[in-house]
């Protein structure tokens, strides 16, 4: 029997059939242990990579001390160079600083120098000297570079600070040598003209020499760490004996009867030599030089001497004789007064009388005379030679 239902037939007996089964979405086991497995290998290499290591082996084999030791080995190694370059730097900073030291002493050394070499030549300009070619050296004693050294720090000082320094240093000594030198030079050379000068009129005076420098020592080999006291030293006492025997040589001008017997020569009226006599007319002999000037007019020394003679002679009328040592001597005639009794000391320009006319003269004028050993000598030669050396009196 059929039964109908509205657009349904079932039919009796027929087993009824099952809907499609819907899809589950995961993974599939075989990726899962797939994954699994490389995981686990990747952990078992780490895992003997590890225990494979040398330290890590070490450690877990039991060899601790040993890595430990070779740790500590290690870290002395290291402690012992940082070591040595710290003494290195140390020793660097000390020479440095003893380099420094050195310096400032030299430098102190060259301060004095510079101060000597100033005197000197402040000393020889007094003197006379012409100390041109020196005080270039000199002139800048006053700022004598003391900056160099104590503006280089030992902390930031180099070599090539200290290289700069000591040349700078050396530069100073050799021109405070030069400036020595010029000055031994000047003051020999001034001292060669005077003694020529004087020599062609018989005057040799007495001159110092270096026999009065005290030297001495025990006598030692000598060493060879280059060590020499000569240099400098010998530059200043030979400046030292320069400017001493110029002085002598000056102090002689000075004493020597090269000087004008009265204020002003401004005329002759006659010379040494033959001549027309006066009195007679005839050639006869003139011992000496003839200044003529108004009558009272000051007569001056011409030398530092000893007044040996005052009074009434000859032919000369008022006469003084002055006496000035190694046989020279000078007469001045036809005075009108006198102004130094005998035996009086007398300085170079010294007063000693008045211009007169006594005697045989035929005016007022000063009859002066030379002598050297009794024996009349030209004036004019004396007095020539002490304007030729006047340039250097006067200071």
């Amino acid at each position: 029997m059929r039964t109908h239902s509205a657009g349904v037939h079932k039919v009796f007996g027929a087993a009824p059939k099952k809907a499609p089964a819907r899809s589950v979405g995961g993974i599939r086991p075989a990726l899962f242990y797939s994954l699994f497995a490389g995981l686990l290998a990747t952990n078992v290499l780490t895992l003997v990579g590890f225990l494979m290591a040398p330290d890590i082996s070490a450690l877990l084999s039991g060899q601790n001390d040993q890595v430990v030791a070779a740790y500590e080995d290690r870290i002395a190694q290291l402690r012992v160079e940082v070591d040595r370059l710290h003494s290195r730097q140390f020793a660097q900073a000390g020479d440095i600083n003893l380099q420094l030291q050195e310096l400032t002493q030299q430098q102190e050394v060259l301060l004095e120098q510079h101060q000597l070499v100033k005197q000197l030549a402040q000393k020889a300009a007094e003197m006379g000297i012409d100390t041109s070619t020196t005080t270039s050296a000199a002139a800048d004693d006053d700022e004598a570079p003391t900056a160099p050294i104590a503006t280089v720090a030992p902390a930031s000082a180099t070599s090539e600070d200290l290289a700069a320094v000591s040349s700078s240093m050396v530069q100073m000594m050799d021109d405070s040598r030069m400036a020595l030198a010029a000055l031994s030079g000047s003051a020999t050379e001034s001292t060669t003209t005077i003694l020529d000068a004087l020599k062609g009129i018989g005057i040799r005076p007495s001159m110092p020499d270096d026999s009065d420098l005290g030297v001495g020592g025990p006598l030692l080999p000598p060493t060879t760490d280059g060590l020499d006291s000569t240099g400098i030293v010998d530059d200043a006492n030979a400046a030292y004996l320069a400017l001493a025997r110029f002085k002598a040589a000056r102090t002689a001008i000075d004493l020597a009867p090269v000087h004008k017997p009265m204020g002003a020569l401004t005329r002759v009226s006659s010379t040494y030599g033959n001549r027309k006599d006066p009195f007679t007319g005839g050639r006869a002999f003139h011992a000496g030089i003839d200044f003529p000037a108004p009558k009272g007019t000051t007569v001056l020394s011409a030398g530092y001497g000893k007044v040996t003679f005052v009074g009434m002679k000859s032919g000369y009328g008022n006469l003084v004789e002055i006496a000035h040592g190694t046989g020279l001597v000078t007469r001045y005639g036809h005075l009108s007064a006198f102004l130094v009794t005998e035996g009086q000391i007398v300085a170079t320009g010294t007063p000693i009388a008045r211009v007169g006319s006594t005697g045989r003269s035929t005016g007022p004028h000063l009859h002066f005379e030379v002598r050297l050993r009794d024996v009349a000598v030209d004036p004019g030669k004396y007095l020539a030679v002490g304007k030729r050396l006047a340039r250097f009196l006067g200071a």
